[in-house]
C-alpha cells in the first residue's frame, strides 16, 4: 500500500499508512525516505534516516542522492565517509549516485579520494562508475583526470564519449572534442542529443560556419533535428555566428519549442540590433505556458538600456518582480545597467546596494552609467569604492574611468589609472591601449598618445582611429591625414569613425579641397555610406570657409533633413562671416524644432544681434528663450593643480585666492597693453558702457583659470585649461599675447578642439 501511494504521489497518505504499520522494516523505511527525497523535502528524509537503526547500502545511496539533487555535494561526500565508517560497503549504484552531476570545483579532493576507493574495491571496470567519474572530472575542470579514466576504461559506451566530448567543448578544446566525435562515429557508437549539443558547442569556438552546417545536415539525416534539445543547440550555434536568417528559419521550422528556444532567438535578434523582432518574440513568449521565471529578462533589459527606453525597462522590471526573477544575479545586474543608462541613478543605486553579490559587472554598469551621463566625479568615487571593496576592475571598467579622467582632463588621475591597467595585466589588450591613448590626447598630452601607439604590440582599427582622432582633436591636420594614409598602407580598411576624424581635422584647419576629396573617397573607393555626422562635418567645413551656397546645396542633396547640429554650424559661421540673412534662416529652422539640446542657437543669434548693436532684437531673442523655458549654459573653465580641480566661472569671486588671481590679471593687462593687445568689445555681449565691457572681458573663466595656474605652478611649466564652451575671439587673442609674455605653453581645450598657445602663436592658425 505504501509503495502504491508513493507511486501515485500521495506522500502524506503514504506516511499515515506507514505510521500505522504494526511492523516496519528497512525496505518500507527506504521507500518513505525515497518518497521525501523525490518530493524535495530533504529535512524529513534526513530526520527519518537519522532515526533508523538498520541501514543498508540502498538507504545510504537514497539519502546521498537527495543531497546530490540539491547540489549539496560536500554534505553528500560527508555522508559517504560516514557510510564507510559504519562499515557499509558501497555498491556501483552508490558510486554512480554520489558522482552524478558533481560540478563543485572545491570538491576535487573528495572526488580524487572516491576515485581511489573505486580502484581499491575493484570497480574500475564498471562502465556506469567510470562514466560518472569522467563526467565529474569534466565538470570540475580536471580534464587530464577525465581523459585518463576514459583511456583506461576496458569498455566504453555512448555516454562515455558524450561526457568527454562535452568536457572538451566546455573547456575550449574544440579540436579534441571534434576528433573524439569522429572517433565515436568510426567505432559505430550511436550519437545522442547530448553528443550533438557538445559538438555544436565546440563548433561555435572553431569559427567554422561550414562545419556547423555539415553537422546540421547530419542532424537532418539522422532525424535529430526535430529534438528540441538539439534544435536549441543548433539555434545557439547560428546565433553565435550572427546568422539571423538561418536562425530565424530554423526557429520557425522547429516542431517543438521550449523556453530556451525563445531565449536563444530573442538574444540573437537583440545582439544583432533587431530590437523590434526581439520585442515581438518576447510578447509572443508571454502567451506560452513556459516558465515565466526563465524568460530572457536580462536580454530585454539590455535592449531597454541601449535604446534608453525607461518605460519598457520598468515594464520588464515589474514582470521580473512578479515572477521573482529579479532575485537572479544576472537580472539584478541588468536592472542596474538599465536604470544607470537611463539616468535613474537613485533606482540603480538602490538595486545595486541590494544585490547579494556585487561582482565586476554591476560595478562597471553603474560607473559607466554615471560617466556616460557626464557625472564623471560620481563615477570616479564609485571606482574608488570598488577598489576598496577588493573587486577587480576589467577592461570595460577601465574604459569608463579613462573616459571620465579624459573629460575632466585630469592627467594625474589618468596616469594613476594607467598604473592600475598595467598592474591588472590589461596593458597588452589593444582596447585598453586605445582607451589610454584617447585619454592622454584629451588631456592635451599628444606626446604620450603617440608613444603609447608606438609601444603597442598589436594594433587594430580601434587603435589607429584613436591615434587619428588624437591628432584631429589637437588641430594637427597634417598628422591626422598622415596617420590615416599610414593606416591604409598597413592594410587596415578605414571605417566611418576614421573618416569622421579626417573630415573634422580638415574642417578645423580650413582644408576644404582635401575634405571634399576624402568625402568622395568614402563611397568611391571604400564603399562606405556617409552618415549624418559626416554630412554635418562637411556642412561645418564649407560654412567655416564662407562657402554658404555650397553648404546649402549639400544640405538639399543629402538623403535626410538637416538637423540641429547642421543648422547650428551654419548659424555659428554666419556670426563669424556676418551673414545676417542666412543666420535668420538657420535660426528660424532651429527655433521651429520641437526639442533643442540647449540654448546654443538662441545665444548665437543673440550674439549676432549684439555684435551688430541691434539690442532690441537681442531682447526679443531672450524673451523667446524665457517663454520656451530654455536657459543658457553657464561658461566655466577648470585647471588641475596638485591633483585637485579648480573651477572658475566668469567674474568669479568665490575662489579663496581670488584677490591674488585678480592682481595677476591686472599685472598681465598692463603688460598686454604694451605688447599692443586691444580688447575686442564685440565679445562683451551686453548693452553697457565701453569701459565696463573691457573690464568684464578680463575676468572670463579661462583667464581666471590661467591666472590661478600662473600663481600656483613653477615658472616655465606648461598650463592646461579646459572650458565647457567655445572660447571667444577676444580670449583667444589675449591668451596668444599672455603666452608670449610669460614664455610658457598654454593649452586650452574648449568644446570644439585644442588650442596650443606658444610664443604668441596658436596651433589653430586663427582658423577656428
Amino acid at each position: 500500500m505504501v509503495e502504491n501511494l508513493l507511486r501515485k504521489g500521495y506522500l502524506s497518505t503514504a506516511r499515515q499508512v506507514f505510521d500505522q504499520m504494526p511492523s516496519r522494516n528497512t525496505v518500507s523505511t527506504n521507500m518513505m525516505i525515497s518518497g521525501y527525497v523525490k518530493s524535495g523535502d530533504l529535512l524529513k528524509a534526513r530526520h527519518m534516516f537519522d532515526t533508523m537503526l538498520d541501514r543498508t547500502a540502498v538507504t545510504w545511496t537514497i539519502i546521498i542522492g537527495g543531497y546530490v539533487q540539491k547540489s549539496q555535494f560536500h554534505e553528500a561526500f560527508k555522508l559517504f565517509a560516514e557510510m564507510r565508517r559504519h562499515d557499509t560497503q558501497p555498491d556501483p549504484v552508490t558510486f554512480a549516485t554520489l558522482l552524478s552531476g558533481c560540478n563543485d570545483a572545491e570538491a576535487d579532493n573528495e572526488l580524487v579520494q572516491v576515485h581511489g576507493l573505486v580502484l581499491k574495491l575493484g570497480y574500475h571496470s564498471s562502465i556506469i562508475i567510470c562514466n560518472s567519474l569522467v563526467d565529474s572530472y569534466c565538470k570540475t575542470d580536471h580534464l587530464d583526470f577525465a581523459s585518463r579514466v576514459f583511456e583506461d576504461m576496458p569498455e566504453r559506451d555512448s555516454v562515455s564519449f558524450n561526457a568527454l566530448i562535452n568536457g572538451f567543448a566546455k573547456d575550449g578544446l574544440t579540436e579534441d572534442a571534434i576528433t573524439l566525435f569522429l572517433q565515436m562515429q568510426n567505432l559505430g557508437f550511436k550519437p545522442s542529443d547530448f553528443t550533438f549539443a557538445g559538438v555544436l558547442s565546440a563548433a561555435i569556438r572553431l569559427n567554422d560556419l561550414a562545419f556547423g552546417q555539415q553537422i546540421h545536415g547530419f542532424l537532418v539525416k539522422t532525424g535529430f533535428v526535430g529534438n528540441v534539445f538539439v534544435g536549441n543547440a543548433l539555434l545557439d550555434f547560428y546565433s553565435k555566428y550572427d546568422c539571423l536568417v538561418e536562425a530565424g528559419k530554423l526557429f520557425d521550422e522547429m516542431p517543438d519549442l521550449d523556453g530556451i528556444s525563445y531565449n536563444v532567438i530573442i538574444t540573437c535578434y537583440a545582439w544583432s540590433g533587431q530590437h523590434e523582432e526581439a520585442i515581438s518574440l518576447f510578447r509572443e513568449l508571454q502567451f506560452t505556458g513556459f516558465k515565466r521565471r526563465q524568460f530572457p529578462f536580462a536580454t530585454m533589459l539590455s535592449i531597454a538600456a541601449n535604446v534608453l527606453d525607461l518605460r519598457m525597462g520598468q515594464q520588464i522590471h515589474t514582470l521580473a518582480i512578479v515572477t521573482t526573477a529579479d532575485s537572479e544575479l544576472v537580472v539584478g545586474n541588468s536592472l542596474v545597467d538599465m536604470y544607470a543608462k537611463c539616468g535613474r541613478f537613485e533606482e540603480a543605486e538602490k538595486i545595486f546596494r541590494s544585490l547579494a553579490k556585487r561582482s565586476t559587472v554591476p560595478w562597471t554598469a553603474i560607473i559607466s552609467g554615471y560617466v556616460q551621463r557626464g557625472f564623471h566625479e560620481e563615477g570616479l568615487n564609485l571606482f574608488n569604492e570598488m577598489h576598496k571593496a577588493g573587486v577587480r576592475a576589467d577592461q570595460a571598467t577601465f574604459a569608463s574611468i579613462l573616459k571620465a579622467s579624459a573629460n575632466l582632463a585630469s592627467l594625474s588621475l589618468g596616469k594613476q589609472i594607467h598604473s592600475f591597467v598595467i598592474r591588472s595585466g590589461y596593458m597588452s589588450n589593444v582596447f585598453s591601449g586605445s582607451a589610454l591613448l584617447d585619454m592622454y590626447a584629451k588631456c592635451g598630452s599628444i606626446k604620450d598618445s603617440i608613444q603609447l601607439f608606438q609601444d603597442m604590440s598589436e594594433r587594430n582599427i580601434v587603435s589607429w582611429n584613436a591615434l587619428i582622432s588624437a591628432h584631429a582633436q589637437n588641430g594637427d591636420a597634417k598628422a591626422t591625414l598622415d596617420s590615416f594614409e599610414k593606416m591604409v598602407q598597413s592594410g587596415f580598411q578605414p571605417d566611418s569613425v576614421s573618416f569622421l576624424s579626417v573630415l573634422s581635422a580638415c574642417s578645423h584647419c580650413g582644408l576644404v579641397q582635401e575634405g571634399l576629396r576624402y568625402f568622395r573617397t568614402m563611397t568611391r573607393i571604400h564603399n562606405l555610406v556617409p552618415k549624418k555626422e559626416h554630412y554635418a562635418s562637411m556642412v561645418d567645413m564649407l560654412c567655416r570657409s564662407g562657402q554658404f551656397n555650397e553648404a546649402e546645396k549639400l544640405m538639399d542633396e543629402m538623403p535626410f533633413d538637416p538637423d540641429e547640429i547642421m543648422w547650428s554650424s551654419v548659424l555659428n559661421s554666419c556670426r563669424i562671416h556676418k551673414n545676417q540673412e542666412l543666420a535668420r534662416k538657420a535660426a528660424d529652422q532651429l527655433f521651429s524644432m520641437e526639442v533643442l539640446r540647449d540654448a546654443a542657437a538662441y545665444v548665437s543669434m543673440s550674439n549676432i544681434y549684439a555684435a551688430a548693436g541691434q539690442w532690441d532684437n537681442v531682447g526679443k531673442v531672450k524673451k523667446a528663450m524665457r517663454e520656451r523655458g530654455i536657459r543658457k549654459v553657464p561658461a566655466y573653465s577648470w585647471v588641475e593643480i596638485r591633483h585637485k580641480l579648480h573651477v572658475f566661472s566668469a567674474n568669479d569671486m568665490l575662489h579663496p585666492q581670488m584677490e591674488e588671481i585678480r592682481k595677476k590679471i591686472e599685472m598681465l593687462s598692463k603688460q598686454m597693453e604694451k605688447e599692443g593687445y586691444k580688447p575686442d568689445t564685440s565679445c562683451a555681449l551686453h548693452d553697457v558702457d565701453e569701459n565696463i565691457k573691457i573690464e568684464s572681458l578680463k575676468y572670463h573663466s579661462e583667464r581666471l583659470a590661467i591666472a590661478f595656474a600662473l600663481i600656483s605652478t613653477p615658472e616655465g611649466s606648461p598650463i592646461l585649461v579646459i572650458k565647457n564652451l567655445r572660447a571667444c575671439t577676444d580670449c583667444h587673442a589675449a591668451i596668444k599675447v599672455i603666452s608670449k609674455i610669460i614664455r610658457r605653453e598654454i593649452t586650452v581645450r574648449d568644446s570644439s578642439r585644442f588650442h596650443h598657445f606658444k610664443d604668441g602663436i596658436c596651433s589653430c592658425g586663427d582658423y577656428w
